[in-house]
C-alpha cells in the first residue's frame, strides 16, 4: 500500500524538485565557471597638498584663503568685458559643445530605454494564418475524431487547411530575480551623468582656449607696438646718420647698416600681422562663426597679474574637475557592468502571456466564445552557451580594470597640470620683474649710446647693437607676460574652474 503512495507523491514533487536542483545548479554556476583574475587593484593616496611655491600652499594660508581661484565663475575671473563676450558667443555657437550636448541626450535615450526592460513589453497584435495538417498529424487525427463528435456541428467544425485569426494583445517580461536589469538601468544612469560631466569638461576647455587665443592676440598687439616704436627711433637714427655722412663724419656703410636694421624690423612687424591674422580665424573657429576681426582692448604691455593666487585644496579639485568627475562616473558605471555580466550566469525567469479573441473562422472571431487567454511561466539557464557567458564577463572585468586605472591617470594629469599652472604663474612673474630691469637698462643704453654717437665717442655699432638688444628685451618681456597669463588661464582650468 506504501509503495503506490510514494510513487503518486515522487510524481507531484518531482517538476519542483528539477526546479530546485536548476536553480541551485545555477547558483554555482559562477562559482565554477567564474575565470582566474589577478587581484584587484588598489588606488593610490592622493597628495593633500599641491608642489607649489610655499606663499600659496594651502597648508600656509589662512581659512578664508581655503578657497582657490577656481570657485570663482569665469565672468569674475576673466575681468575683461571683450573676452566675456567672446567666451559667451562660443557657448552658444560652438560645434564641439554642441556635440558634446548631443552625447547627453543619447546617453539619456539609452537610459530612458534600459528602463523598458522593467516593465512588461505589451503588443497589440492582430495576426492571420493558415495550416494544413497532415492525416497522419496529432492535429490531423484530432481534428478528424472532434468533428464527428454530436457536440460539433455548423461553425464549430474544423475546416483542413485549418485558418487561425488572433485579435489582441501579447505580452513578455523577465523577472529581474537577480537585479540584472536594475544593474543595466543603473549604469546607464550613471554614463549619463558622466555624459553631463564630459560636456562641463568641453565647456572648461572651451573657455580655457578661448582665453589662451584671446592672451595671444593682446600679446601681439604689444609686440606690434614694441616694434613700431622702434621703427621710429630706427627712423630717427637713420636720418641722424645721414645727417653725419653728408658732414663727413660717417661712411655709406653706417648709413647701410641702419638702413638694414630698419627693413629688418618692418618685416618683423609684417610677420606678427599675420600671425594676428592666424590667431583671429582660431578664435573665430571656436566661436564658430566666420572669419573677422576680433574687438579686443588693451595690450599687455599695460596688464599686470593679481599679486596672490590661490589653489585651495587637492580635494576640491578631486571635486570640481569634470573630467574627473566623468572618469570616476564610468569606472562606477564598469562595476555595475561587471554585476550584471554575473548575473547572466545565474537563470532566468520569463512571463508570457496573451488576451484576446482566437477563432478558426473569421465570422465568429467577434464571438465573445473566441476570448482567448494564456499565461506561461518558464525558468532558463546557460548550458551549452557558458563560454560565451565567461568571455562576456571577462571582457567586463577587464573593461572595469581599465576604467580603474584610467580614472587614476586622470587624477594624476590633475595634479601635473595645476603644479605646472602653479609654478608657471610664480616662475614667470620672477622672469618678467628681470627682464623690465633689463628693458630699463637697455632702453637707458640706447640713449646714451645716441648721445656719445652724436659726440663721437661711440661707434655706429655700438648705437645700433643697443637698439638690437632693446628690442629683443622688449619682445621677451611682452612673450614673458604671454606665458603669465596663460599659465593663470591654464591653472585655473586644472583646477576645475570654468563650467559654470
Amino acid at each position: 500500500m506504501e509503495v503506490p503512495f510514494i510513487r503518486k507523491t515522487l510524481r507531484k514533487t518531482a517538476p519542483l524538485g528539477v526546479l530546485c536542483l536548476v536553480l541551485l545548479s545555477g547558483c554555482q554556476t559562477i562559482r565554477s565557471l567564474q575565470p582566474a583574475l589577478p587581484a584587484s587593484p588598489v588606488a593610490r593616496p592622493v597628495p593633500t597638498t599641491f608642489a607649489g611655491p610655499d606663499h600659496v600652499r594651502p597648508d600656509r594660508v589662512g581659512p578664508s584663503d581655503s578657497v582657490g581661484i577656481a570657485a570663482l565663475n569665469w565672468r569674475t575671473f576673466f575681468d575683461d568685458d571683450n573676452l566675456i563676450e567672446l567666451i559667451d558667443t562660443a557657448l552658444t555657437q560652438n560645434l564641439d559643445l554642441r556635440i558634446a550636448t548631443q552625447r547627453i541626450e543619447q546617453a539619456r535615450a539609452t537610459f530612458d530605454y534600459s528602463r523598458g526592460f522593467l516593465a512588461p513589453q505589451v503588443n497589440v497584435v492582430a495576426s492571420a494564418g493558415v495550416d494544413r495538417y497532415g492525416r497522419n498529424t496529432l492535429n490531423g487525427v484530432g481534428n478528424f475524431d472532434t468533428n464527428l463528435s454530436d457536440n460539433v456541428r455548423g461553425d464549430l467544425l474544423i475546416p483542413n487547411p485549418t485558418p487561425d485569426f488572433f485579435v489582441g494583445v501579447r505580452s513578455t517580461w523577465e523577472v529581474d530575480i537577480w537585479g540584472k536589469l536594475r544593474n543595466q538601468r543603473k549604469a546607464a544612469y550613471l554614463r549619463l551623468l558622466g555624459s553631463e560631466r564630459g560636456r562641463q569638461a568641453v565647456i572648461t576647455g572651451l573657455v580655457a582656449e578661448v582665453a589662451r587665443y584671446y592672451y595671444t592676440l593682446l600679446a601681439l598687439d604689444g609686440e606690434l607696438e614694441i616694434i613700431q616704436k622702434n621703427i621710429s627711433y630706427q627712423s630717427n637714427a637713420l636720418e641722424l646718420v645721414r645727417v653725419q655722412k653728408e658732414a663727413g663724419r660717417v661712411t655709406e656703410l653706417a648709413v647701410q647698416q641702419f638702413a638694414a636694421q630698419l627693413l629688418n624690423t618692418r618685416s618683423r612687424q609684417g610677420q606678427v600681422r599675420q600671425q594676428i591674422i592666424e590667431a583671429e580665424n582660431e578664435l573665430n573657429r571656436l566661436l564658430g562663426r566666420y572669419p573677422q576681426p576680433i574687438l579686443r582692448g588693451s595690450s599687455l604691455q599695460s596688464r599686470e597679474l593679481p599679486g596672490k593666487v590661490l589653489t585651495g585644496l587637492p580635494a576640491q579639485m578631486l571635486l570640481r574637475r569634470p573630467d574627473i568627475r566623468q572618469a570616476e562616473l564610468e569606472l562606477q558605471a564598469a562595476n555595475v557592468d561587471v554585476d550584471v555580466a554575473r548575473a547572466e550566469f545565474l537563470p532566468s525567469l520569463n512571463l508570457t502571456g496573451y488576451l484576446g479573441l482566437n477563432s478558426f473562422r473569421l465570422g465568429t472571431l467577434a464571438n465573445p466564445a473566441s476570448i482567448a487567454a494564456g499565461l506561461l511561466s518558464g525558468l532558463s539557464a546557460p548550458v551549452f552557451n557558458r563560454r560565451f557567458i565567461r568571455a562576456n564577463y571577462r571582457g567586463s572585468v577587464a573593461q572595469s580594470r581599465e576604467a580603474f586605472y584610467r580614472y587614476g591617470q586622470t587624477i594624476v594629469t590633475g595634479f601635473s597640470e595645476v603644479t605646472t599652472g602653479l609654478r608657471g604663474v610664480e616662475n614667470y612673474r620672477q622672469v618678467a620683474e628681470l627682464q623690465t630691469e633689463e628693458v630699463t637698462t637697455l632702453t637707458n643704453a640706447v640713449n646714451i649710446a645716441n648721445d656719445l654717437f652724436r659726440s663721437g665717442y661711440a661707434t655706429y655699432l655700438e648705437v645700433i647693437t643697443a637698439q638690437r638688444n632693446v628690442l629683443e628685451a622688449e619682445l621677451a618681456l611682452i612673450n614673458t607676460k604671454q606665458a603669465q597669463f596663460l599659465s593663470l588661464t591654464d591653472l585655473y582650468r586644472a583646477l576645475g574652474g570654468g563650467w559654470e
